[in-house]
């Protein structure tokens, strides 16, 4: 009987043939070369790939017959090579034979070696029949489980999901592959109870095999597994059982025949060729059969997709490819696999409806998950393809819905949505596929979810706007980012083509500056720059992005480089040559004119916009840069009738309503500027924010310098403020983050703390003036604090000084003051000056510090010098340098120099000159008093009365003073040349002292050395004494030593002697003789030395001792010896 393989081995994707490398690949490999060399039969599967072989014992005997016995006395021979496809005749002989059930299973095995599935399955069901018929259904079980192989092959040929709706391929008369396997489990387990019945048990090899095998084809892996065990264990070496477990063991879906199980092993060990020479040895060995046609056909075509070979070699490969997969499919048109590699095929043709059949085809044959999302991916993209978008939704959702980290699928119905216009769920799609559990690394998905994230969506809040754009923000920096570390793994080599399409694409990069626009400049400048780099790449410059460039520049303040880049994009723009190329020239024409006007190039600027109005007469925007060239000139009345021409041809155009709004404020029109900006907010626009905010200003302007003290006056003043604080709260309102309209808010609040408003605002009750204005104080710096993060400019520092003067903070005020002054206006702006120049007065008022009034001095002086002629700042002037004067006159001599006197009395006078000449001014209008500058010349000459008694007090003091610093330098000087006398004497008593003990250290170093030279002598004379007498033996010794062998010294000094003793007497005297007076003598030297040094010296002297002693001893040896020699 035929046992078939256990799945489905695929290719996961016709464009993209890759499997899983696994270690056990190296396994199956060696397992298919150990096998028996079976024969081996392909069976046709949905997966594309199943493969069958013969059993061991199945194996048909020489002589390809089978002997039938009829009767008694005539036997029939059927010869099964040359089987009648019609198993009619066949099946009456067998009956009548009554045959043994081994010959029905045989002729039916072999019908269905050669194809005749339906007789095969005729004959089987005969022999139940049969069998039935003559009372001997014990016999079946064989029969039965032929009967299911039969319906499990079938089933491989059987549709696994029959399409209620197909298009193409309609199979809604066939029978689906579960009802097959249902039938085969049916058989099975009427085998086994017939076999129970019987009594002959319900196992068996052959029942356990057919088992395990149903268990396969239904993907109970486990199940097979353990039917697998069940044949092992009665017969270890069953191939069929081996295989089955070693496959479901190494890799469950993966089940290859001999070659080209090998070949995939080799593909997903990444050894190419030897996959491809395995596939093609197959092909040699079986060239009808498909399986490893297909392999072979994917293989080429992914071949030819790659960029390494020539574009004639990709051409012939393709078609290689293309045409052994149509061989494959031609072979088998039930394999999915076929199916869908040749869909792909016709996709990319434009033959949509083939393609769709064949994409049908694929989904109901599809083996697996894999396949079959496959087949619906590819219906999904012809209906797509076709315009269909509600078919091609379906599909998309059935491939998501079975996989859905499936890239493709999510992308595909991703794009669906978005045509039907359903962006939060096009949003929510491909969120799924990127987002934790098992997110999918995509540059296609992520690009498109941030390009939907930075589109604006009807009903998003503008707060879940601005996070959808930084998500976007996100996405795209991560699509950078991952193309980044794909160049550096890629280690100068060549990195995937689609990221390479991705990152090169100029619209994303436009994109990804359009999100950076208001966040960050230098963002959006990369962005920008990259998009210019890669349109140049492909030498088609686009001068829009050479003019968001230089736009950029220009908010830099980076002039030379964005004229540049004007002056490069307006030649692009212009060698267009239509009208949008007109356009474009016309809007960098007028970006290059501001760029000249920035510079200071007044001509360049006018020639400019004398071009483009001479172009296009209707250009308003370069009409009203003409217009303010003419106020900058002091030509007001010029401006004013250009800008009337442009009301008069565009009288609705809120832009240069705006602009007519603030030249009127600019040549102090404040009443016709009113009427203007409320006949803006009444005709035209009502929630204009610029209107508004005019508006507000204009009446807070008129409100404050109202100089009318009648009830009716301070009534309409506060109603002006009412209605400024009502225009501000309104732009607010419309949009929450004008930074003016929060500041012009904050200013009236902190007017009143200035006490400007005089009291004209309602007090809270209980609460004092002074209390109220610190709090409004407060209030208002905490909104042009926050103002200060929005816009940069220097009137909010101004503003931020004048709240911190009215809370007395000077030193705060001032820094405020400096910051508006050196970073926005160049130092050359007078109300800061001014400002300065008040807060340096209130300081040294208040501290009554000299050096704060001279600070003061010096701000209202620079402000005269830029406008000589403001008498208002004449009068402050001569106010500080009376100050000065009066300050220095009330403060004591010890606190002020008689230089600052002479300075300030100086300026004094001068300061007297400017007040009769501001007293005596004779104009209609002065911003002053002239009776309080009259006063203030009558108490200058009161002041300066007392002049010279203030000098000569300050001659006095510091006459005096001086005297006591003299006298104080010279007693510090005596007294220094005093210690410095006592310092010498120290010294000199040092420096005897020192001399003196030089001098002892000299005679203790000549005694040392005449002890040391004593000893010596000693030492010799010793020496010369001593060693006479004990160096004769040592020199006997050494002869001795050198003329009888160890040996025999040892075997001596066993033997008692007596000779020698008189002579070891007479060495022992002598060494005692020797050593007594060598003893004193060391005392003596012990006498010289310290106790360290006589410890060292005894030491020497018990290892002497030591050392004689055995020389004593080997005399003795050496006398014995020469003893026994005589």
């Amino acid at each position: 009987m035929f046992a078939p393989l256990l799945g489905g081995c695929r290719l996961t994707n016709a464009n993209n043939p890759e499997l899983v490398r696994d270690k056990n690949f190296a396994k199956l490999a060696r397992l298919f070369n150990e096998l028996p060399r079976a024969p081996f039969l392909v069976i046709e599967s949905s997966t594309g790939l199943n493969v069958g072989f013969l059993s061991m014992d199945f194996v048909t005997p020489t002589g390809r017959t089978v002997d039938i016995e009829v009767g008694s006395q005539e036997v029939i021979t059927i010869d099964l090579d040359i089987l009648d496809p019609n198993p009619e005749d066949v099946l009456e002989l067998l009956k009548d034979g009554q045959c043994k059930i081994w010959v029905w299973t045989k002729l039916a095995g072999e019908y269905w070696r050669r194809g005749y599935l339906e007789a095969a399955e005729k004959i089987a069901r005969t022999a139940i029949e049969s069998f039935q018929a003559n009372g001997s259904p014990s016999q079946l079980p064989p029969i039965y489980s032929m009967l299911a192989n039969i319906q499990i092959a079938y089933a491989r040929k059987a549709p696994k999901l029959i399409l209620s709706d197909a298009r193409q391929d309609t199979m809604k008369g066939e029978k689906p592959k579960e009802e097959y396997y249902r039938e085969a489990a049916q058989l099975l387990n009427t085998g086994e109870r017939v076999g129970a019945e019987s009594g002959e048990g319900v196992g068996g090899t052959l029942s356990f095999l057919t088992r395990g095998i149903q268990q396969l084809a239904t993907r109970s892996m486990d199940d097979a597994l353990r039917s697998f065990d069940g044949v092992l264990i009665e017969k270890p070496t069953n191939l069929v059982a081996l295989l089955g477990k070693d496959v479901l063991r190494y890799n469950p879906r993966c089940l290859p025949d001999p070659r080209i199980g090998i070949g995939l092993c080799f593909w997903a060990l990444d050894q190419k060729s030897k996959a491809v020479a395995a596939w093609q040895r197959s092909v040699e060995v079986n060239p009808s059969e498909w399986p490893a046609q297909l392999l072979l056909g994917l293989e080429a075509i992914n071949s030819s997709k790659s960029d390494t070979t020539s574009e004639v070699e990709r051409a012939g490969l393709f078609l290689q490819g293309t045409r052994l997969i149509n061989l494959a499919f031609k072979a088998n048109q039930k394999s999915a696999a076929a199916a869908n590699a040749l869909c792909e095929v016709f996709l990319r043709k434009g033959e949509y409806n083939r393609a769709l059949k064949l994409a049908e085809r694929t989904i109901q044959f599809a083996d697996t998950l894999t396949v079959l999302t496959e087949g619906y991916l590819r219906a999904g993209r012809v209906s797509h393809a076709e315009g269909s978008l509600t078919h091609a939704t379906k599909h998309y959702s059935s491939a998501v819905e079975g996989q859905p980290k499936h890239v493709v699928g999510a992308i595909g119905l991703a794009q669906m949505q978005m045509q039907n216009d359903e962006m939060a769920a096009a949003i929510h799609t491909l969120d799924t596929l990127l987002q934790p559990p098992n997110p999918q690394r995509s540059m296609e998905a992520t690009v498109m979810l941030a390009s939907l994230r930075a589109h604006p969506r009807p009903g998003v809040s503008s707060s879940d706007v601005a996070q959808e754009r930084a998500k976007a923000r996100d996405l795209f920096d991560r699509v950078i980012k991952g193309f980044e570390m794909d160049e550096l793994r890629a280690n100068g080599h060549a990195v995937p083509k689609t990221s390479r399409l991705i990152i090169d694409d100029i619209e994303m990069h436009v994109e990804v500056a359009r999100l950076w626009q208001g966040e960050s400049l230098e963002r959006m400048g990369k962005a920008l720059k990259e998009a210019s780099r890669i349109s140049e790449a492909t030498g088609h410059v686009d001068s829009r992005l050479l003019n968001n460039l230089a736009a950029l520049q220009q908010l830099e303040e980076h002039f030379p480089e964005a004229r540049s880049l004007y002056e490069k994009a307006l030649i692009t723009a212009s060698s267009l040559g239509t009208d949008q190329g007109e356009a474009m020239s016309t809007t960098i024409l007028y970006n290059l004119a501001r760029v000249y006007d920035d510079q200071g190039e007044e001509l360049l600027a006018k020639d400019a916009y004398d071009k483009l109005v001479s172009r296009h007469p209707e250009y308003v925007d370069a009409k009203i840069r003409q217009a303010q060239m003419l106020g900058d000139l002091n030509r007001h009345n010029d401006a004013h009738e250009l800008l009337k021409q442009c009301l008069a041809s565009q009288n609705s155009n809120l832009n240069l309503r705006a602009f007519y709004t603030y030249f009127l404020i600019q040549t102090n029109l404040p009443k016709p500027a009113k009427e203007f900006v409320f006949a803006t907010l009444k005709d035209h626009d009502k929630h204009d924010i610029f209107s508004l905010c005019a508006a507000g200003w204009l009446m807070y302007h008129q409100a404050r310098e109202s100089r009318d003290t009648s009830p009716k006056g301070i009534e309409e003043r506060r109603r002006g403020f009412q209605r400024t604080a009502e225009f501000y709260e309104k732009a607010l309102h419309l949009d929450p983050l004008c930074a003016f309209a929060a500041q012009g808010l904050a200013i009236v609040p902190a007017e009143d703390a200035l006490g400007s408003l005089g009291g004209t605002l309602s007090a809270t009750p209980g609460i004092d003036d002074s209390q109220r204005r610190l709090k409004n104080a407060r209030e208002a710096l905490d909104v042009f604090a926050k103002v200060r993060e929005s816009i940069d400019d220097g009137s909010v520092y101004f503003n931020m000084g004048h709240c911190y003067y009215a809370r007395d903070e000077f030193d705060r005020a001032i820094e405020s003051y400096e910051t508006a002054l050196t970073r926005y206006n160049d130092s050359h702006n007078v109300p800061v000056l001014l400002c300065l120049c008040r807060s340096w007065y209130a300081k040294a008022t208040k501290d009554q510090q000299f050096t704060a009034m001279k600070q003061a001095l010096r701000y209202v002086q620079m402000a005269y010098h830029i406008q000589p002629n403001d008498k208002a700042i004449v009068y402050n002037i001569a106010m500080v340098q009376q100050k000065s004067a009066e300050m220095l006159f009330a403060i004591t001599p010890a606190k002020r120099t008689l230089k600052d006197l002479q300075s300030v009395i100086d300026q004094a006078a001068q300061a007297q000159r400017l007040f009769g000449s501001l007293a005596l001014d004779k104009s209609p209008m002065v911003p002053y008093s002239r009776e309080i500058a009259d006063q203030r010349r009558k108490y200058g000459d009161s002041m300066l009365r007392k002049g010279d008694e203030h000098l000569a007090a300050q001659r006095q003091f510091e006459s005096e003073a001086r005297a006591k610093v003299d006298g104080a330098r010279r007693k510090r000087q005596e007294e220094k040349e005093k210690q410095e006398e006592l310092e010498r004497v120290r010294m000199e008593t040092l420096r005897k002292e020192a001399e003196k003990l030089a001098e002892e250290r000299k005679l203790a170093r000549e005694q040392a050395m005449q002890w040391t030279q004593e000893v010596k002598a000693d030492s010799d004379e010793e020496r010369e004494r001593k060693p006479k007498k004990t160096r004769k033996p040592k020199q006997d010794v050494g002869s001795g030593d050198e003329a009888e062998p160890k040996k025999k010294r040892r075997g001596k000094l066993k033997k008692p002697t007596s000779d020698g003793d008189g002579e070891d007497q007479a060495v022992f005297s002598e060494e005692e003789e020797t050593e007594r007076p060598a003893k004193k003598r060391r005392i003596k030297k012990a006498v010289v030395r310290d106790e360290d040094e006589e410890e060292t010296t005894r030491v020497p002297l018990q290892t002497q001792t030591q050392k004689k002693q055995k020389e004593f001893k080997s005399k003795a040896m050496l006398s014995d010896t020469d003893d026994e020699m005589s």
